[in-house]
């Protein structure tokens, strides 16, 4: 059986961006929690968690819209999710006292800056 490309193409846009919109509220919701995740060589904390939220809110409406700034969102995104998995995660999974609870955040943000990254190349200018 196969499905219409455009069917195919929506779909696949809003399983990947809606997560990310549920990651981007949660960021809201919990941002004291997650301020501590802030590395301490970067100044300004829950500025940092706040302004998280909304970029990857941003992102998944652009995503899932596929208007103007798809591709450009997809990029910034990937480069966003890489930041996170090196300069988050990375440093956890080198830790062995942390290691279990990181790798599979520094896994789920690689693949998702791949992802991104993918998509990146397929929506609209």
């Amino acid at each position: 059986m196969t499905f219409p490309p455009v069917l195919t193409n929506t779909i696949s846009r809003v399983l990947f961006a809606l997560p990310l919109a549920v990651f981007g509220l949660l960021h809201f919701m919990n941002a004291q929690g997650m301020s501590m995740m802030v590395p301490g060589f970067i100044p300004g904390g829950i500025f940092w968690v706040y302004l998280t939220g909304i970029a990857l809110l941003a992102a998944a409406v652009a995503i899932i819209v596929n208007r103007r700034f798809g591709r450009l969102a997809a990029l910034l995104l990937g480069v966003l999710l890489l930041s996170f998995a090196l300069t988050i995660h990375l440093p956890g999974v080198m830790n062995p006292d942390t290691m279990a609870a990181s790798l599979p955040n520094l896994l789920k943000d690689t693949a998702l800056a791949g992802g991104a990254f993918a998509f990146a190349g397929i929506l609209k200018e």
